[in-house]
């Protein structure tokens, strides 16, 4: 470990269920916050999932109830800022539960939390990761996540986050490293109506597998916020 810097642990989940992994969140952010674990980063793929953030519109989900189980989404409700996304197999999932009250925070009920300085980091961090990948992104003003000016141009990570009663940020970002687009055309992404969503399958032949691009985007992620980032097994009870 290099001094100075604070150890993060990554865990390599494979495909996990959504409510699965939400509620695998909440139990390791108490331990976090009680100091029984390290700052950690869940990396995983979900099966067919639309999620709908605090700041969801109902007329965002475009398909109805027998499209949705012909296909077999999921589909819910969540406490993390933004609106609906997709997530699925091909999408790397990222959920760093990291510890962000300022040190004289005093258990207030909401922490003072730099939680714009926070996504801007994740941003950041993403976009260097796509760079060593061989991708060049960027933020745009006045929107959350990550773009590509192309060809083609679009989204290709999307950030939805929340910091809980006790500090710890929870959800966190979507990679598309090469997803079935068809079901883009479900909702409307992130509410920004005429935005396509584009992938690394777009521009990179052979793609990584979402695997190694979890690699890629844990160091970087680290290296901004000043974490070693540790890989570790982790078991899921």
């Amino acid at each position: 470990m290099r001094k100075g810097h604070k150890v993060c642990t990554v865990h390599w989940l494979g495909q996990i269920d959504y409510l699965r992994a939400w509620q695998l969140q909440d139990q390791l952010a108490a331990e976090i916050a009680d100091g029984k674990r390290p700052p950690t980063l869940l990396m995983l793929e979900h099966p067919h999932t639309y999620t709908i953030g605090r700041r969801g519109q109902a007329g965002n989900l475009l398909w109805d109830k027998d499209q949705l189980d012909a296909l077999g989404i999921q589909v819910h409700e969540v406490d993390r800022g933004g609106d609906i996304t997709y997530h699925g197999p091909g999408q790397l999932v990222g959920y760093p539960l990291l510890p962000l009250a300022a040190p004289d925070w005093g258990q207030q009920r909401i922490p003072q939390a730099d939680f714009v300085g926070y996504v801007r980091k994740l941003e950041l961090g993403l976009i260097a990761a796509l760079a060593e990948l061989g991708v060049p992104a960027m933020t745009r003003d006045g929107l959350t996540g990550v773009w590509v000016a192309g060809p083609p141009s679009g989204k290709i990570v999307s950030i939805g986050v929340k910091v809980d009663h006790r500090g710890i940020s929870r959800h966190g970002f979507a990679l598309n490293v090469a997803p079935d687009p068809h079901y883009w055309e479900g909702i409307v992404p992130c509410g920004l109506s005429g935005v396509k969503m584009v992938s690394l399958a777009d521009y990179l032949n052979p793609v990584p597998g979402v695997a190694e691009t979890a690699q890629v985007v844990a160091r970087a992620v680290g290296s901004v916020f000043d974490y070693d980032m540790q890989f570790e097994t982790f078991t899921i009870e």
